[in-house]
């Protein structure tokens, strides 16, 4: 994976509104200060800014042979087949391009590099914070740098670490009686925490249960936000690894609690998806209704699970990766996996919203294929409740969470360089 960096981007937009600016210091134009400039291009601030600078280097794109993903906007795939491909990603003014093409490749640059003023970055070792550590057998994702600013920046960068980031047996509510917390503090401390979840979904349980608590937390909540870092002191290197050569099959895995919250007894879904080695997308979400069974709260989380499914074997197809076999779907709830195959259950279903029969539908196209996975090996299990430190140790390791140690060869964090 390679990036460039375009330099102002924003004043490469091309507006399509009138927008009128009073005359900057330096460019009044003496006799006529009662007068304004009209706009023809875009400049930082001005609130039509981002648009038309992603219209710009739409059309460009699209111009040079590019195909726009229908389902991600900002995902741009060149290439007649499979072995001929070269994928371009835009954030704002940063771009990561890949391929198995390296005239493709290079022509893309060259092109980009012609029309707007660029930095070629090179080799992409840093982006939006995260580390990427690439070599012959694998690709690795990390935060380590944000994650020691983080335990600086709240004074725990000397504590003692812990071995998970939640006790099982400590349930968090909204009411404790332990006494107010800094809110401001509180929120600063879960927000970064949410963040460092992008390449750490060992902690994605954790941070979005605190940040249930944003408003008027409490003691407890501030301590346990604390303890969450102090695993990340134990963890710092830690981050996620992507094999070649794995098989290139989308697997999905979903899970739920039931009445896990203690303040409205709503349950919380969780599912995380893997393409061939380690996970690449996960979600922790409460759930909007309230289950009359482990069944229910397990068929809704399935179903939520089907529709990411669904979304990414587009982006899938988009890449020339088209998934021919139905997405095979982890549970380990075989009451889920009956209601969904067998429309007897109608009567202690038909209370449920109908959105989420969406995955019967599902099952019947073959987009899916729900099975049965024990409740050992359900990674998805990470996300939904506090876990001991064995099985925590074991799902993480699953979700392909481990250390940089542990990749082959010895690393250099720092500049993403095998020594």
């Amino acid at each position: 994976m390679y990036q460039l960096d375009v330099k102002s981007a924003f004043l490469n937009g091309v507006l399509q509104e009138e927008v009128y600016v009073e005359q900057p210091d330096g460019f009044i134009v003496q006799g006529e200060e009662d007068k304004v400039y009209k706009l023809h291009k875009a400049l930082y601030g001005l609130k039509q800014a981002p648009r038309a600078w992603y219209g710009e280097i739409d059309s460009y794109l699209v111009q040079c042979g590019f195909k726009r993903s229908t389902s991600e906007a900002t995902l741009y795939v060149k290439g007649r087949r499979t072995s001929d491909l070269v994928i371009v990603s835009i954030y704002v003014d940063d771009i990561v391009y890949t391929g198995n093409s390296q005239e493709l490749m290079q022509d893309f640059k060259t092109n980009m590099m012609q029309r707007y003023k660029m930095i070629d970055l090179g080799f992409l070792h840093h982006f939006l914070g995260i580390g990427i550590i690439q070599s012959e057998d694998y690709i690795f994702i990390h935060q380590k740098k944000y994650a020691s600013t983080l335990l600086k920046r709240f004074g725990l960068q000397d504590c003692k670490p812990v071995g998970i980031p939640l006790v099982p047996a400590d349930k968090l509510k909204r009411d404790d009686e332990s006494g107010a917390s800094n809110e401001a503090e509180y929120r600063k401390l879960v927000g970064s925490l949410l963040y460092l979840t992008a390449t750490r979904p060992d902690i994605m349980y954790a941070a979005c249960l605190l940040a249930r608590f944003m408003h008027s937390p409490t003691n407890k909540h501030y301590g346990t936000a604390k303890r969450v870092l102090r695993y990340v002191q134990g963890t710092l290197d830690f981050g996620l690894e992507y094999k070649k050569g794995e098989g290139s099959v989308l697997v999905g895995f979903c899970d739920s609690d039931w009445s896990g919250s203690e303040d409205d007894m709503k349950s919380t879904s969780g599912y995380a998806f893997t393409f061939g080695s380690g996970v690449f997308s996960w979600a922790y979400v409460k759930q909007q209704c309230v289950a009359l069974s482990t069944a229910e709260a397990e068929y809704v989380s399935a179903s939520e699970a089907t529709a990411q499914a669904t979304w990414l074997r587009f982006v899938l197809e988009d890449f020339g990766e088209m998934e021919t076999v139905a997405t095979p779907l982890n549970c380990d709830n075989t009451s889920a996996i009956a209601i969904t195959m067998n429309p007897i259950f109608h009567q202690k279903t038909k209370h449920i919203n109908r959105r989420y029969h969406y995955i019967k539908e599902a099952l019947q196209q073959g987009v899916i294929n729900l099975i049965y996975c024990p409740t050992k090996e359900q990674v998805a299990d990470i996300f939904t409740k506090a876990l001991a430190r064995e099985q925590f140790s074991y799902l993480r390791e699953l979700l392909g969470v481990k250390s940089v140690h542990n990749l082959k060869g010895s690393v250099n964090v720092q500049n993403g360089k095998l020594i």
